[in-house]
């Protein structure tokens, strides 16, 4: 894990120099230990972390296109002439077993724009603020929540 992240950091940077090198290895170590100790139980195998790190990597990519798609749909909702929004706040409920989906969840809504989540409780009930009503819809059955309930297979 920790070489592919160094190569992924030396890659994205584009050239090699000592900083770089250095920088990438210390970044790279600590997201190594971050991962294995948030994401790795002691008590699973390796097919179960290897594939654990296949889906996270899988709803980064994910995120990544949502945020697109989102940045799109708000874009061309200030481009309208009439500029008519109907804010809400949407209220749902999950599922998600373990907190730190839930918690990624909420960031992801948030990360996306034309949401924020504005609350989340403990037993995993979401309060989100939507710039528009359109982007309420189907909320609670997101991409975002069909990947950490695959996550949380096992």
């Amino acid at each position: 894990m920790f070489l592919i992240l160094l190569l992924i950091w030396i890659v994205f940077n584009g050239r090699i120099t000592l900083e770089i090198l250095i920088f990438g290895v210390v970044l790279s170590f600590f997201l190594t230990m971050f991962i294995n100790k948030f994401f790795y139980k002691e008590e699973s195998n390796n097919k179960h972390f290897i594939r654990n790190m296949f889906l996270l990597l899988e709803y980064i990519c994910i995120l990544i296109l949502e945020i697109i798609k989102a940045n799109m749909a708000v874009f061309s909702l200030i481009l309208k002439k009439d500029l008519e929004f109907d804010p809400c706040f949407c209220y749902f409920t999950t599922d998600l077993k373990e907190e730190k989906h839930r918690i990624l969840l909420a960031n992801s809504i948030t990360l996306t724009p034309g949401t924020i989540t504005v609350d989340l409780t403990q037993d995993g009930h979401y309060k989100v603020h939507c710039l528009d009503k359109a982007f309420s819809e189907g909320i609670n059955h997101s991409v975002f929540v069909e990947m950490l309930k695959k996550m949380e297979e096992d």
